[in-house]
């Protein structure tokens, strides 16, 4: 289904640095989880630059592994969900809608992976950028931290007739965020366990990669969540989390030229020469 006996898994392991088991457990999955969070970057570079993003394994392959380039959750989960079919691990890929705060209905547009264990069901949310670094146990009243970063997991309806999961984080001061619980949760993404194939993530990736009524077709929009910190990039805008970290968080408005520099240095992305060229006209 995902490609799994394409995959080149030792070069995918080596990227991700990991050496442990390979046996479908959940202590691999942790491992595996953590691995490739702190390893992959997210970036929808190739959507602002070309309006098209393939998804293709070997494509995902090259780019995310063959080159210091991230992808989106669609690569990421292409990636992720080939090498936990390599292992031999039980799963389903699911889509989701990201609110971040939002109370309208938003499209689908983020994926998930399910992993089936011990009797058990973990979500391990590898490509939302600032992706938690640990898989959660799915249970109605999942209250859990990673070691760094707290989530809240709630069942109960999502849109309008329909019954699905809610992923929340806290909410940090002066960030913009909103409060949709009342004690300083904000909905981050609900979904449903409505299973998704590669065809399905093939459409819901043309939307984000091409679409006008999407914003990660038009804003460079880059991430990397590291054990102490959070950084993002949206088109210009830096700004880095520190989680324990009082006040709100540091920002800094980059000229274009200064975009490719953080690019390398912060978030470990390194475009061609004509990308960048691209870039710097994009970004003007």
């Amino acid at each position: 289904m995902w490609n799994g006996d394409a995959l080149d898994l030792d070069a995918y392991l080596a990227h991700l640095g990991y050496e442990g088991d390979r046996t479908p457990s959940l202590a691999t999955l942790r491992a595996l989880h953590r691995a490739h969070v702190l390893s992959v970057r997210w970036e929808n570079l190739e959507a602002v630059l070309r309006k098209y993003r393939p998804l293709d394994l070997p494509s995902v392959q090259a780019k995310l592994i063959g080159s210091p380039r991230g992808g989106t959750c669609f690569e990421h989960i292409t990636l992720y969900a080939a090498a936990l079919e390599r292992l031999g691990f039980r799963f389903l890929t699911v889509q989701g809608r990201v609110q971040m705060g939002a109370t309208s209905v938003r499209p689908a547009t983020h994926a998930m992976v399910i992993v089936e264990l011990e009797g058990k069901r973990w979500l391990s949310d590898v490509g939302f950028g600032a992706s938690p670094l640990e898989p959660i146990e799915l249970t109605d009243a999942t209250d859990t931290t990673d070691g760094v970063w707290a989530y809240r997991l709630r069942r109960g309806e999502i849109t309008p007739g329909a019954d699905g999961w809610t992923l929340y984080q806290p909410t940090r001061e002066g960030d913009g965020q909103v409060d949709t619980t009342g004690d300083g949760w904000m909905a981050r993404h609900t979904f449903t366990l409505n299973p998704q194939y590669p065809a399905d993530l093939r459409v819901s990736n043309h939307f984000g990669a091409s679409s006008p009524h999407t914003p990660f077709s038009t804003r460079v929009f880059v991430q990397r969540v590291r054990p102490d910190r959070l950084d993002y990039l949206d088109n210009r805008l830096l700004t880095t989390v520190r989680p324990g970290v009082p006040g709100p968080p540091e920002t800094r408005e980059l000229a274009p030229d200064d975009v490719l520099a953080v690019l390398a240095d912060t978030f470990g992305i390194e475009l061609s020469a004509a990308d960048s060229a691209l870039l710097l006209t994009t970004l003007a």
